[in-house]
């Protein structure tokens, strides 16, 4: 067994715990002017993101819904990392976070880049878990371009 891989798995799951137990911005900010829904009906996961941006600007981010403990969590981290970015840096960080999770990361500098959110790079183990961790992230694309139609992630 490797210690460092050990680690980073306990780190894993505590995380996935702790943001699916207690999901940071869980609920709609006041004044949000951009939402969309998602979907994933593999496991059932329902998701709706909400934005306010003002002036170029995440100043707030929230979200409501259901799901399996990897969604949840998922989406609770990208709410934390998304505060304070423009909707260009929402977009780089969403291409840098599917790349980790679906394994196609080139080399550790994503991971590096994308802090407590490498967290989940262990989903790429499984893959039918990667539509789970990457649902409020299709959803936040979604609100960011103002879509109507909800999100699936099938």
């Amino acid at each position: 067994m490797n210690p460092a891989t050990d680690d980073l798995r306990d780190l894993y799951q505590e995380m996935v715990v702790d943001h699916s137990r207690r999901p940071r911005n869980f609920g709609r900010p006041a004044d949000a002017n951009h939402h969309a829904e998602g979907y994933n009906p593999l496991c059932g996961d329902r998701v709706t993101v909400y934005l306010r941006v003002v002036d170029g600007v995440i100043e707030a981010v929230g979200f409501e819904g259901s799901g399996c403990a990897i969604s949840t969590a998922s989406a609770s981290l990208m709410t934390e990392a998304l505060k304070g970015k423009t909707p260009a840096e929402a977009e780089a960080l969403f291409a840098d976070f599917r790349a980790l999770v679906s394994g196609t990361a080139p080399g550790g500098g994503a991971a590096a880049a994308l802090g407590k959110l490498a967290v989940l790079a262990g989903v790429q183990e499984f893959p039918a878990r990667v539509k789970c961790a990457t649902l409020a992230w299709h959803t936040l694309r979604a609100a960011l371009h103002d879509e109507a139609e909800p999100v699936s992630t099938e």
